[in-house]
């Protein structure tokens, strides 16, 4: 029985080029955080302190298998990455989703001066 190695051996350098082209892409599309982390020559100590969490949380945070969007973007920044979500639809173009898992600051509601000043003739303060 011939091994993979000597069946892929046996062809010629141009598919060879494109079995280990393609099974590159397969591989990153399937990496996990941890293999990320690691591949950027990362530990869980550096990554922890560069996102304010103690290495516990990290290697927690590479085990979920579900998480806040926010949550994977600030991992990959402190790795020096950005995340990109695409939307795919046969026939189509891939669509990038912008501003998903990005907090959005809101203008806080202006104070009700008038509710106040009630409480204050209602209840006034003791002597």
């Amino acid at each position: 029985m011939r091994t993979l190695r000597e069946v892929t051996g046996s062809l010629p350098r141009k598919k060879q080029a494109r079995i280990n082209a393609r099974a590159k892409e397969l591989i990153a599309e399937e990496m996990s955080l941890q293999s990320l982390r690691k591949a950027h020559r990362k530990t869980q100590k550096s990554m922890a302190t560069r996102l304010g969490i103690g290495q516990d949380s990290v290697s927690r945070l590479e085990q979920r298998s579900d998480m806040l969007l926010s949550t994977l973007r600030d991992y990959v920044k402190a790795m020096g990455g950005t995340v990109r979500l695409l939307a795919e639809f046969k026939g189509s173009a891939p669509i990038e989703l912008a501003r998903l898992g990005t907090l959005v600051e809101t203008k806080k509601a202006p104070r009700r001066r008038k509710r106040a000043e009630a409480r204050r003739r209602t209840f006034p303060k003791a002597a």
